[in-house]
């Protein structure tokens, strides 16, 4: 399993960054590879200072060794060995029209002391964090979550959309991070589900990723826009920069299994503002945004 998931996103690496260098018609992802000295290693892509993107990742890993001490206290296990792999993305457009995207897919097995796999699971999803509200775009983006969750069950969607919404929230702010999409995590076989199971549907979900968001990135990315527009956007990434440095657990993950940092923190906006107690103005298109942040909507 976790060899054909690997290859499962080796191939999307490829499918993602080619259809994202298309729409950008610039600038490329440059590849960086690395290696883990635990075990293991990656193939970073990252793009910059493109016409469309300002700062985009597209990262591969697969890792493995003993699981660290602190995250074993996590985990709630005795020492044991790991493998992780998995893809995950960020994509900051610099038009602020345009909305940031994440995604990532993964898979996890810890094995015993004579290397049996006592554990196995899936997790993963997409979100959209957009700037101006453009409510077509939202219900685009879910809807086509939605198609992929329904494929394997009526419920997932709803289920997942829920975790999504509850999981990119700044607590601290009592605001979501952005408008959600799809969250799950220890995805493992059960009497409903086998492991296959769990990996059909999350490379469903995965495969739906391109056509849940270029054609909002081709939408939106020529459009005009003010340099108090650009402030706004700069703004609200700071917004994103507090959630995956204090909340996010792939971040978490990443430091404590001395992950490569750079990879780690590619999901940064390259340049971000924070002002002190910003508010919008009332009835402004920005403020139609938090207003949305602040409680989940049903988007389809």
């Amino acid at each position: 399993m976790k060899d054909l998931f690997y290859q499962y996103i080796q191939t999307l690496q490829n499918q993602i960054t080619e259809a994202l260098e298309k729409v950008d018609g610039s600038a490329t992802f440059r590849e960086d590879s690395w290696k883990r000295k635990e075990g293991g290693g990656g193939h970073s892509r990252v793009i910059e200072n493109g016409a469309i993107i300002e700062k985009g990742g597209v990262n591969i890993s697969a890792v493995h060794g003993p699981l660290p001490e602190s995250m074993q206290a996590y985990f709630k296990v005795e020492k044991v060995d790991f493998f992780a792999c998995g893809l995950s993305l960020v994509i900051h457009p610099k038009n602020p029209m345009a909305p940031t995207v994440h995604a990532n897919w993964r898979y996890f097995e810890m094995y015993d002391a004579s290397g049996n796999c006592i554990d196995q699971w899936f997790g993963g999803g997409l979100d959209l964090t957009p700037y101006y509200l453009f409510e077509e775009d939202a219900q685009h983006f879910h809807l086509l979550c939605k198609k992929a969750c329904d494929k394997h069950h009526p419920n997932f969607y709803q289920e997942f959309k829920d975790k999504c919404d509850a999981y990119f929230h700044n607590a601290h702010r009592e605001e979501a991070r952005g408008i959600g999409g799809l969250f799950f995590d220890y995805l493992k076989a059960n009497e409903e589900y086998s492991i296959q199971d769990r990996f059909d549907f999350t490379t469903e979900v995965g495969n739906s990723f391109i056509e849940a968001y270029i054609p909002i990135l081709e939408k939106r990315k020529s459009m005009k826009y003010t340099p108090e527009q650009r402030t706004w956007q700069e703004i609200r990434r700071g917004r994103y920069v507090e959630f995956n440095l204090i909340h996010d657990k792939g971040t978490l993950f990443g430091l404590k299994t001395n992950g490569r940092i750079e990879s780690i923190l590619m999901s940064l906006p390259p340049s971000v503002q924070w002002h002190y107690n910003h508010q919008p103005e009332e009835g402004s298109e920005e403020s139609k945004l938090i207003d949305v942040l602040k409680k989940p909507k049903a988007w389809v």
